[in-house]
């Protein structure tokens, strides 16, 4: 069969399992997470050995040492894998949950029941771990989903979707519901994105450049973000300590995460007093500012910033610094610049944390406390398949609930419309 074929066979015996896996009991669903979190454990010396191919060609192909750390596996991975899993399995299934049941004046009750998608596509980069990952929160939430992975981890990822499928296999659940596209050409991706009738959803993880080739090239609604420029403003109430510790932590802790802080915004009254200590602070741990003219008055050493830093995704340690006239400046910026993503607030004036969570639109927004919390897992969810900097129909990072809808339903005794 030519790639296209190939991709439309999965594509249509995925929506075929969804059915299935649709009616699937949370019972079950949770004993196949934790005999897959398992078998991946048993599997680790098998798993360790595919992965070392996909090393040594990542070697020869002159990927980055970062890449290449991306890419790896060993036990310690494995095991996060499989803790994962088990995780996964505790979470509540958001799955058949009533909501908003209430009675009409001719006496029906109308209320909305939660279900899968159906089909979820996930187009994705470097990452072995996302397989294990991204098929265990769509399973749970009752969808099948079709993988595909970055050419780069194809042994990995072909090794791990087949124990995940020889768990379904063996507890009888179609092993469709769990799919990879087993080749590399990027013509599998472009026939993928052409499915409209039997996937419902494509969630992209990976760079820019390529969230970019699956929004421009897909016929099913996409969930992406971009990219992460997030802000913080440090307002003329704020406590200077904590705000430091707060940019540390949001500039330092990970600085190639989508929730790092990339551009910090310092109210003009508070100029003078706060940013000479802090640049000092920030030199200290080789953090690069790039400040405009008014922060460089304060911080004589910082490079001058151009436009395209208010706009950059840095990525590393460089943070853009900008004084602002007052709070009405700071939302202007980061209406202009932002990308939806993650702002914060450092105040000890209620009014104005009020009014900052209500006027900024990013899909979180933190009084006094780091853009790193923008995250699954901090946030309450669990695991999460990634970040929504889009409205329709999820906002922010991704949990069961999100990889699911509702439907109405009624019950009636007999009534008619009239």
């Amino acid at each position: 069969m030519t790639i296209a074929e190939q991709v439309a066979t999965i594509a249509k015996n995925a929506r075929q399992a969804s059915i299935a896996l649709a009616r699937l009991s949370t019972t079950i669903k949770n004993e196949m997470l934790l005999k897959m979190a398992e078998a991946l454990e048993v599997g680790s010396a098998s798993l360790i050995a595919e992965n070392t191919k996909d090393l040594a060609a990542g070697k020869e192909k002159g990927l980055s040492d970062a890449m290449l750390d991306r890419l790896m596996l060993d036990a310690k991975r494995i095991k996060g894998m499989a803790d994962a899993l088990r995780e996964v399995a505790g979470l509540p299934d958001p799955v058949g949950e009533i909501t908003k049941m209430s009675k009409r004046p001719n006496g029906i009750m109308v209320g909305k029941m939660r279900i899968p998608l159906g089909v979820i596509g996930i187009v994705y980069e470097s990452r072995p771990n996302v397989t294990a990952d991204a098929a265990a929160l769509c399973l749970k939430s009752g969808n099948a989903v079709v993988l595909r992975g970055g050419s780069e981890a194809i042994h990995s990822n072909r090794a791990i979707a087949a124990i995940l499928q020889g768990v379904m296999k063996e507890l009888g659940i179609p092993e469709a519901a769990l799919s990879l596209i087993p080749f590399t050409e990027r013509e599998g991706v472009l026939e993928m994105l052409k499915q409209e009738e039997l996937i419902d959803l494509i969630i992209p993880r990976g760079g820019e450049s390529l969230i970019r080739f699956v929004v421009e090239n897909s016929r099913i609604p996409v969930i992406k973000h971009y990219k992460g420029v997030c802000h913080l403003f440090v307002d003329a109430s704020a406590d200077f300590e904590m705000a430091t510790r707060i940019i540390i932590n949001a500039k330092t802790q990970r600085p190639g995460v989508c929730n790092a802080l990339e551009t910090l915004l310092i109210h003009k009254d508070v100029a003078a007093t706060f940013i000479p200590d802090f640049a000092r602070t920030l030199g200290d741990l080789q953090v690069e500012l790039r400040g405009d003219e008014q922060f460089r008055k304060y911080a004589p050493q910082t490079k001058l910033a151009t436009e395209e830093d208010w706009a950059a995704e840095y990525l590393e340690l460089i943070l853009a610094c900008r004084v602002v006239d007052d709070m009405d400046a700071a939302i202007d910026h980061i209406n202009q610049y932002g990308s939806l993503h993650s702002e914060v607030i450092v105040t000890s004036d209620y009014a104005n944390a009020q009014r900052f969570i209500r006027e900024v639109n990013s899909s979180c927004v933190l009084v006094n406390a780091s853009t790193r919390f923008n995250d699954g897992g901090q946030l309450g969810l669990g695991a999460e398949i990634g970040i929504s900097t889009t409205k329709l129909h999820s906002f922010g990072p991704m949990g069961l609930e999100d990889l699911t809808t509702t439907k109405f339903i009624v019950y009636g005794d007999g009534q008619v419309r009239l």
